[in-house]
């Protein structure tokens, strides 16, 4: 009875990480829930994996799958583990199977390494974007960009393929919106940074920025995210860091925490170079914290015009952007309104619809 329904594999050994691991967890249970029809198979690290609910569906096999993303492993071992009777293959990443040959769903996130090879330590890492990026566009038979500007980007900077291109949003969970204030996890007031630290993220000139208002403001820099174990780490932020005694760096922390630290701040600063779409600013907006951003790449695409924009390249810039919605009431509570209004316009349950919908143009190409 079971084997005549349509089969799709998902590669979901992301499912942990930040940004594609935000996407996986959001997205798929919604795109299981809404497919009974369809029969999925997720390549995860099992015992990670298992402990989601959804993960037990009866449409859902897990198959245990350790090799590491950008290893030359799961060249080998994602091909092996793919169930012969997938109709569809989805890989959430650029790291594709190369050695593949069914029909295939990509999704790009952002063009990064070939936008900004400055940032990318390391000929061979710049080499393996190119590679993959260069596979992508010759095997997928549709590609998923997270933004108008990713597509741009992958149009400008990869060869031409024949595959459609279907730009679908991130969304926003409904549990950011009217987030109940408890205590500030922080003890005082705060300007809050949240994201990984890599030198495109541009902390090091908001340090500076931070620097420049430092006197005329009760505030602390609060950044939080990943600075251990990445690919392309800021090392000259973790020097300056230490030498502030107003600049804490907090690391990773849990939603729940991580949503109070967004109803307390009084701004968060997102002041990118390059952002292939950029979450943080629309979790803020939905936690009804105000966002300065940079005014490039992605960011005013999703931010439209709930956000107060700035030069990255111009310290002056985010000092005076900073400083101007900290001060200027009338500002803040307007950021503040068409924040929450901007940030209803994405939720996961339209993005899992429209991925649906792409997963049933390839099943039926």
């Amino acid at each position: 009875m079971e084997s005549h329904k349509k089969h799709i594999s998902i590669d979901c050994r992301m499912i942990n990480a930040s940004g594609i691991g935000t996407y996986l967890r959001n997205l798929v249970p919604g795109i299981i829930n809404a497919s009974q029809d369809i029969r999925f198979s997720l390549l995860c690290k099992k015992d990670a994996m298992s402990i989601f609910p959804w993960t037990h569906a009866d449409n859902v096999s897990l198959i245990d799958c350790q090799s590491p993303i950008y290893s030359i492993n799961e060249q080998f071992e994602l091909p092996r583990k793919i169930p012969a009777e997938t109709n569809v293959f989805w890989s959430p990443h650029y790291n594709i199977p190369l050695f593949y040959s069914g029909k295939l769903v990509v999704t790009v996130h952002d063009i990064f390494h070939l936008a900004m090879p400055q940032y990318v330590g390391g000929l061979h890492k710049r080499l393996y974007a190119r590679l993959m990026f260069t596979a992508v566009r010759r095997k997928a038979d549709s590609i998923i960009c997270v933004s108008h500007f990713t597509e741009s980007e992958l149009m400008r900077l990869t060869n031409k393929g024949y595959q459609k291109i279907n730009v679908i949003y991130n969304g926003v969970d409904e549990l950011w919106f009217g987030i109940k204030k408890m205590q500030n996890p922080h003890g005082r007031a705060f300007i809050l940074y949240v994201g990984n630290v890599k030198p495109h993220k541009n902390l090091k000139v908001l340090i500076q920025a931070f620097n420049l208002i430092v006197k005329k403001i009760p505030h602390d820099l609060v950044i939080i995210g990943k600075r251990e174990g990445l690919i392309t780490p800021d090392k000259k932020v973790v020097g300056v860091v230490a030498n502030l005694n107003r600049v804490h760096f907090i690391g990773s922390v849990e939603d729940n925490t991580l949503q109070q630290y967004f109803a307390h701040a009084d701004v968060l600063v997102l002041p990118s170079m390059y952002e292939g779409f950029g979450l943080p600013p629309l979790e803020a907006m939905a936690c009804g914290c105000p966002v300065v951003v940079s005014k490039v790449a992605s960011l005013p695409e999703v931010c439209g015009d709930a956000a107060y924009y700035i030069n990255p390249y111009d310290v002056n810039s985010i000092a005076d952007g900073i400083y101007d919605v900290i001060t200027k009431t009338d500002l803040k509570e307007t950021l503040i309104t068409k924040g929450l209004q901007r940030a209803k316009m994405f939720s996961w349950e339209k993005s899992a619809k429209e991925h649906i919908k792409v997963f049933e143009e390839v099943l039926n190409s």
